[in-house]
């Protein structure tokens, strides 16, 4: 995969973006009790607001990944990112943990903000090595999150 792989959604990508980000959430549902909160993103909006970018696959072309993004005026919120299940291994995620690093810094924005349920115990793991910060766990309605940050400058 290379850096280029990585581009703003297209209207016609949303049935590529549903799919990934459901067979990237799928599996939580009975572990956390509640559909994740990206599977019932409305992902024609997000595309068709910019917010959404996609990796594809090398060989094909084919959306293997992506990350829902928002600015503010002063971080990057990682709405979400998810990788096809057939993808893991294969760096996309990495990936895309660098081009919202690289995103952020070229907005000229101090730092990365996400948040991830309690039950995903695996992002617990993965955020830090990344150099996220845990800044506190909070109760959304049916959600127990724990927000991260990352500090770029």
């Amino acid at each position: 995969m290379t850096d280029d792989a990585i581009r703003p959604a297209a209207a016609a990508d949303v049935p590529a973006v549903k799919a990934v980000t459901d067979a990237a959430y799928h599996h939580y549902i009975e572990r956390i009790g509640v559909v994740p909160q990206p599977m019932e993103a409305d992902h024609a909006a997000n595309v068709a607001a910019g917010r959404v970018f996609v990796a594809g696959e090398s060989r094909t072309g084919r959306v293997i990944g992506l990350v829902v993004l928002e600015a503010y005026e002063d971080h990057l919120f990682l709405d979400s990112i998810a990788v096809h299940p057939d993808a893991h291994g294969k760096g996309v995620g990495r990936r895309l943990l660098e081009f919202v690093d690289a995103h952020a810094r070229a907005l000229r924005l101090p730092e990365v903000r996400l948040y991830t349920n309690a039950m995903m115990w695996e992002n617990q793991k993965i955020y830090p090595k990344f150099g996220y910060e845990v800044v506190e766990r909070r109760v959304d309605g049916p959600y127990d999150r724990i927000h991260y940050r990352k500090r770029l400058i």
